[in-house]
């Protein structure tokens, strides 16, 4: 059996986004699943595109995932170079030569000519195709112009009937009348290749078995075969990805400052949540399994299991799907990404973070949540007394400030300021002068919070707060009460 090789070949203009995150996820669990090679190639040849930085990005993004590549720019491979502005002489080698074949001509129309004859035509930009005007021209004539410093592109000869088609393994056949298409430029005046010529020849040169990318590239696919046909080379497996959509009727696309990859592990996710989420987007393993391992993807992995129809978005899983992967964390892990977030309120301390571990973990979606939860910790917000009235908890003002009195008292006079021993000294406070436990509960945490939606409880507060500022905070709430109440 030929050895399985797939390709990742993203263009670097700008942050990877979900949807070319999740082809190089598919191409790189099609080529382990099958012991193959996975490709990484960087195709650069829209300089008007290209955003400084953005290669070296896709680099750091590929190795964070884990979706190491066999060959690649960083690593090399015995198919370099494997970055496209590199390979610049070996697509002018095989223009030249698809033109000796018959499959492509020299042509030598400027823009502006083009332009003005589409509007003879009366047509629209869109609809009208190149009229063939140079695709008579003897070679010996162009490459004499050519000689003479006249500029040129490349383009490709389509036949003049006839269909063009090619199988996919998610679509089935597609078929297309060859007048449909158009002698598309192949080489532009720059000396770089299009993207319908350059994938072809580095697919085919990089021996490429399965080509695995989006549906935009349906339309374009017969094309290819042709280019294919003509030099004679063995045509791939196709497997075009149906569209990763924002909603019912648009695309995520960067260029509308979709999030990327990139986002969200600045906003808290894991890139294990992340993968485990996008390889769902458009594929079903068939059971009810939702949360998968990298290993597990690769043994799960069969292409019989991809939808034909657009794959939505929905953050709101992702969310969940993060939150199921933060519960399964150890201290260890959940502390090494959560202090950094931390210290953006403050410094913490062993016992802190024990605290913070304990109450959060169960609790967040993303990392990032952590700042605006712990908020109270930097300082005590200017509050509302209103919060002291819990209908839930049947408290008011007097009650409020009675359960902070005695509470004050306790706490003051409580030798060991631990969890445990904070928290029987409240309730039994509380049992002595015939309150609920929430009743005495609620307005400590008012007192010391500030805010009605905590993380934690009173409890957990007055521990994160320490003995002095937690005191400090009960005694504001007391007075502000007894200053409502003058």
């Amino acid at each position: 059996m030929t050895e399985v090789r797939t390709r990742f070949a993203p263009s670097p203009t700008g942050y990877l986004h979900i949807g070319g995150l999740r082809t190089a996820l598919y191409g790189w669990l099609f080529a382990r699943k099958y012991e193959g090679k996975f490709v990484l190639r960087v195709e650069d040849t829209d300089q008007q595109r290209y955003v400084e930085g953005a290669t070296d990005l896709i680099y750091r993004t590929m190795k964070q995932t884990g979706l190491s590549y066999d060959e690649g720019p960083d690593v090399g491979g015995p198919y370099g170079p494997y970055i496209q502005s590199e390979r610049r002489e070996i697509y002018k080698k095989y223009a030249d030569e698809l033109v000796d074949k018959g499959g492509a001509y020299y042509c030598f129309c400027t823009k502006e000519e083009i332009e003005q004859r589409r509007k003879a035509a009366g047509q629209e930009e869109g609809a009208y195709k190149y009229d063939k005007k140079c695709a008579d021209i003897p070679v010996e004539e162009a490459r004499r112009r050519i000689a003479n410093g006249e500029p040129y592109v490349v383009r490709q000869r389509i036949p003049e009937s006839g269909v063009a088609g090619f199988d996919d393994l998610v679509y089935g056949h597609i078929e297309v009348d060859v007048h449909e298409l158009e002698d598309g430029v192949l080489l532009k005046t720059d000396g770089l290749p299009t993207y319908n010529f350059a994938n072809v020849v580095d697919d085919s040169l990089m021996h490429i078995t399965h080509i695995i990318r989006g549906t935009e590239y349906l339309s374009s696919t017969p094309k290819y075969n042709l280019i294919y046909e003509a030099f004679g080379w063995k045509i791939p497996q196709y497997l075009h990805l149906p569209p990763v959509m924002k909603d019912a009727h648009r695309k995520l696309s960067k260029r509308y400052g979709d999030a990327s990859y990139e986002d969200f592990i600045n906003r808290g996710f894991l890139k294990e949540a992340i993968l485990n989420y996008i390889a769902l987007l458009g594929w079903n393993p068939g059971t009810n399994q939702e949360l998968f391992t990298l290993e597990e993807l690769i043994q799960a992995f069969d292409v019989k299991g991809i939808s034909k129809s657009p794959a939505i978005f929905d953050e709101a899983k992702l969310r969940w799907m993060n939150a199921e992967y933060i519960r399964k964390m150890d201290y260890e892990t959940f502390t090494a990404h959560a202090v950094p977030y931390y210290e953006k309120v403050l410094p913490t301390n062993e016992t802190q973070k024990q605290v913070l571990c304990q109450i959060l973990q169960q609790r967040l979606e993303a990392f990032a949540e952590i700042p605006e939860k712990i908020a109270f910790l930097q300082a005590l917000p200017d509050y509302d007394l209103a919060m002291y009235c819990h209908k839930k908890m049947k408290t008011d003002l007097p009650m409020s400030l009675g359960a902070l009195e005695k509470a004050y008292g306790v706490l003051e006079n409580l030798a060991d300021w631990e969890q445990e021993k904070i928290h029987d000294a409240l309730l039994q406070t509380a049992k002595e002068q015939g309150l609920k436990n929430g009743q005495m509960l609620w307005p400590v945490r008012v007192a010391v919070t500030g805010t009605q939606v905590t993380p934690g409880g009173a409890v957990e507060a007055a521990v994160l707060l320490g003995k002095q500022e937690t005191l400090r905070r009960m005694k504001i709430g007391m007075e502000k009460i007894q200053k409502e109440q003058a």
